[in-house]
């Protein structure tokens, strides 16, 4: 398998840690020193993998049924970058959706950084 393949393996797993909420398998694909940040939020970096778990936590409990679909995957060397449309709904019933790009700095195999920028300030309602 190539470094390539093996980074698209890795974002795969992520991708589908995300899906079912899974922190652990999530966490799995982090280095322990993980910074998370989601810029669009405009939030603070969230460093280290304890405090991203309860980061990441919060957020699967804001929006349950979230769920994230692939669009396109650029793999380097040293990063990827990650486009996909989300889907939730919000308290009141509303469906929601919204495109992104997720920025992936690699370490030893391992996601060292996730960059979030998305749409969801904009988000459009579904039927």
């Amino acid at each position: 398998m190539s470094d390539h393949d093996t980074t698209r393996a890795l974002i795969a797993r992520h991708d589908a840690g995300w899906n079912t909420q899974d922190l652990d398998e999530i966490l799995a694909t982090y280095t322990d020193d993980i910074v998370f940040q989601n810029h669009t939020a405009g939030e603070a970096p969230v460093e280290g993998a304890d405090a991203v778990r309860a980061h990441l936590a919060g957020i699967f409990e804001r929006w349950p049924d979230m769920r994230f679909r692939s669009r396109r995957l650029y793999v380097s060397d040293a990063f990827c970058v990650s486009e996909w449309t989300a889907s939730a709904t919000t308290d009141d019933g509303r469906k929601l959706e919204w495109d992104g790009v997720d920025v992936f700095p690699l370490r030893d195999g391992l996601i060292a950084r996730k960059d979030v920028y998305s749409t969801s300030h904009i988000a459009r309602p579904q039927e």
